[in-house]
């Protein structure tokens, strides 16, 4: 690996020592009316005296082009694209006073459907962009985006699966990192699912799905959700408003104001949310128990139902200010917070192994939680020049406090009513997560389509939660510091990448490598019933990634792309913390102090033809797989995570987009996959291995007068999560939408789960002289109305357009 490096660095001196003075040159960008960058525009010089075509170019991936080493003369540039009026500049002139001109970005104007009334733009974005390197989800284009949360957009995204637990996975790769604008979220599990369901759909603008992310990105993560929220391209005053309703068992409501002022050097936004939620759950367990012989030893019949309320609030402020033609600082505060209140009532019926009734138990567990989190961000963005030479910098502050408590009763029951045993006890559970991280990114464009890029970042974590258990008798409180818990947890991560690209007239080449040194320490802290536990851990890896692409035509309709990278999976903070939690008089969980990072290794190949097909086999092998495992001890199941395994899995992700006709457009992804995991779960060896499938189908609709619609569904075969194996199911949505107000209100009405077959029904794995079934539904069968309406001009006028900055990993570790 030492070579690799060195070979990169070698490259880099190379190319920097043969990069030479500015030749006669002319440059430039072609985007469409969003600011949007159109690649693949066709782009001619031609002569100014008789219109006569010099040379020919097409632009890249990022809308640019360049035409090299032009003689002295006076020239047009005529530019094309499907779907846009062609475009034809003033004339140019390349002498020795002015060898190179840079071009300011060409805005191309919509081919149909422009209304010249009050410059309204009536074009409407495709719901779905195939990129080579990633897809790109336009939100505004899905019809019950408006009455739904991001969560539930997130649920709805082709290749995106969200478990019943809140774990989002991608293309079947789970351990997904989840940014917003670039920036982690810091979160995992319950607090970044309450984090997502606080953020309604009105203020998204875009979702991107990365599979294989390069070196700039953070190695952790199996695969990256960029979820971008609304900023304004627009001078003056712009925004929208949005007011989403939905009804199943229970009411929930999103809404959303986006905001934008840009005047001169400044550039103002905002996002405002507040969503409102009641959701249900109703698990039933079989539980079953065996001797050591395998014969049958008892039975639990085990129902839990849950409800619960959130509401959430979010509110994004953004300043970019252009100090300088070459030089923006930004400003970005983010304040997210909420209540939740949930009630969960069990109830329990036992019996001995002649399944005769032996007992019966009930309780409930009242949980109260509140977050006030809030996050600052500093950045700046300095162009050397017009080639792309610049500079990124990112700094961020991200500031998580938690407040949260909840009481729990039991009783049991002979089976004539009998009460045998009572107990009530509660947590109180306050937490604190500070963040700190900084980060630098350099771009350095070479000659002949070549640019190196190179960075660091460097973060620091500090968690310090809170478990206090409090026996409570006759109203009485009182402390148990053998049941009670208080972890702090410290982390520094420092990494420093080399990016290296070059491009011919077919073939791509980009290599790079991540260093990441990880530095961690834990303090359980002791009382005077329990002792102390400490550990401190140490690592570093490397994680190179290599891309091949290749254009199997001129015009680059059909492309191959080869690509092999390296990922980490750490542990969220929480689950470094050994408490033992209740949850029901059976179920606990608890964290492994122990458990170390995992690590994927994987090869991937992919085919994409224009929008049309989009294709890759990948090979994915694991090492040190993080499993929920459960261990059977009497009649109580603990889970808690552990390295236990390793497996492999082969996927094949297909996806078709055409128009059959004008009006219809459809999307269709199939997902075919073999997975296999084998480890040590206790005292049992797990071995699975099986094929899945998953189909996704998605029909839009566009009709006269402003009206359109849409029809999906969703197909999971059976998978494996933890040590449980979920049976095959499906779902089907549908949406119907008018605008109004001349085109700048839409009004929709939406349906999720038309026949409420989205229920998972669960069968456990490798489990120690015992067996689980389980089947669990909540409010997934909804309708939604929602309404919405944008205001301002739509002239183009922004400043920049934000990158990653310096938040990407750590916050998708947060588990409060």
């Amino acid at each position: 690996m030492k070579t690799f490096i060195s070979i990169l660095f070698s490259l880099f001196i190379i190319w920097t020592a043969s990069a030479q003075n500015i030749e006669n040159s002319i440059s430039g960008a072609v985007r469409d009316t969003r600011n949007e960058v159109i690649p693949g525009a066709t782009v001619k010089l031609l002569r100014a005296a008789d219109s006569s075509m010099v040379l020919g170019e097409i632009t890249d991936i990022d809308g640019k082009f360049r035409f090299k080493k032009v003689d002295p003369a006076t020239y047009l540039i005529s530019i094309t694209a499907m779907g846009q009026k062609p475009f034809t500049s003033v004339s140019l002139t390349i002498d020795e006073a002015h060898p190179s001109v840079s071009m300011p970005p060409v805005i191309l104007l919509p081919a149909k459907n422009i209304e010249l009334n009050e410059v309204t733009i009536k074009t409407k974005k495709p719901l779905i962009v195939q990129e080579i390197d990633r897809t790109v989800l336009n939100v505004e284009s899905m019809i019950s985006s408006a009455s739904s949360n991001t969560l539930e957009i997130l649920g709805k995204t082709p290749g995106v699966s969200v478990s019943a637990n809140g774990e989002i996975s991608l293309n079947g790769k789970s351990g997904v990192m989840v940014l917003i604008d670039g920036r982690s979220t810091y979160m995992s599990g319950q607090d970044l699912a309450a984090y997502l369901k606080s953020l309604p759909g009105g203020v998204l603008d875009k979702i991107e799905l990365i599979d294989n992310p390069p070196a700039r990105y953070d190695a952790a993560g199996n695969a990256i959700i960029d979820i971008r929220l609304k900023k304004s391209r627009a001078g003056g005053l712009t925004g929208s408003v949005s007011f989403g309703a939905s009804m199943g068992k229970y009411a929930r409501n999103n809404d959303a104001i986006n905001l934008n002022y840009n005047r001169k050097k400044v550039n103002l936004f905002a996002n405002l949310g507040y969503n409102h939620e009641k959701n249900y759950s109703l698990d039933v367990y079989d539980r079953r128990f065996y001797t050591i012989d395998s014969k049958p030893s008892s039975f639990i019949d085990l129902v839990n139902h849950q409800t619960s309320r959130n509401n959430g609030f979010n509110a994004n402020f953004g300043m970019d200010f252009a100090a300088t033609p070459k030089t923006t600082y930004g400003l970005i505060v983010n304040l997210n917070g909420g209540k939740r209140t949930g009630t969960l009532d069990y109830e329990s019926t036992n019996f001995n192994a002649t399944h005769n009734l032996d007992a019966i138990g009930s309780g409930d567990n009242r949980a109260h939680d509140s977050r006030d989190n809030k996050g600052f961000n500093l950045n700046m963005l300095h162009k050397f020049n017009t080639t792309g030479r610049e500079l990124a910098v990112d700094a961020n502050y991200l500031r998580y406090h938690s407040q949260g408590s909840q009481t729990i009763r039991n009783t049991t029951f002979q089976p004539n009513g009998a009460v045998t045993g009572q107990e009530e006890f509660l947590y109180h559970i306050p937490s604190l997560i500070n963040i700190y991280t900084a980060k630098a990114d350099y771009s350095h464009p070479l000659k002949n389509k070549a640019k190196m890029d190179a960075g660091f970042k460097s973060s620091i974590v500090d968690n310090d939660i809170i478990f206090d258990h409090f026996n409570v008798n006759e109203g009485i409180q009182t402390i148990d510091n053998r049941r009670s818990n208080h972890f702090k947890y410290h982390e520094n991560i420092n990494a420093v990448y080399m990016n290296g690209q070059k491009s011919w007239s077919r073939l791509g080449v980009q290599l790079g490598v991540r260093v990441e040194n990880t530095e961690a320490r834990g303090n359980q802290i002791g009382n005077d019933s329990i002792p102390g536990i400490r550990f401190t851990k140490s690592y570093t890896g490397l994680f190179p990634s290599a891309f091949l692409s290749y254009k199997l035509d001129k015009k680059g309709n059909n492309t191959l792309v080869l690509m092999a990278v390296r990922r980490i999976s750490r542990p969220n903070y929480q689950l470094l913390n050994p408490f033992v939690v209740f949850k029901d008089q059976y179920s606990y969980s608890s964290g492994n102090p122990m458990v170390t990072p995992q690590y994927q290794n994987r090869l991937e190949l992919k085919y994409q033809h224009k929008q049309f097909l989009n294709m890759g086999l990948s090979y994915n092998k694991f090492t040190d797989v993080i499993f929920q495992t459960t261990q059977a001890v009497g009649e109580i199941f603990t889970t808690r995570p552990e390295n236990i395994a390793n497996g492999y899995m082969v996927l094949l992700n297909t996806t078709v987009s055409v128009s059959p006709t004008k009006w219809w457009y459809t999307n269709t992804t199939l997902r075919l996959s073999r997975m296999e995991i084998q480890g040590p779960v206790y005292t049992e060896q797990l071995s699975f291995e099986t094929n899945i499938a998953r189909l996704e189908v998605n029909n839009y609709f566009t009709m006269k007068n402003g009206w359109s619609a849409e029809l999906g569904g969703y197909y999971a075969s059976r998978d494996l999560n933890g040590q449980t194996v979920t049976s095959g199911m499906y779902r089907v949505n549908a949406g119907i939408q008018k605008k109004i107000w001349k085109g700048k209100g839409n009004i929709s009405l939406s349906a999720e789960d038309i026949f409420h077959t989205w229920i998972y029904h669960n069968k456990s794995l490798s489990l120690r002289q015992s067996e689980y079934f389980q089947t669990s539904e909540s409010d997934t069968q909804r309708v939604g109305l929602s309404i919405s309406y944008r205001f301002g001009k739509d002239t183009f006028a922004r400043k920049r357009r934000h990158n990653n900055n310096a938040s990407d990993d750590e916050k998708g570790r947060i588990d409060q």
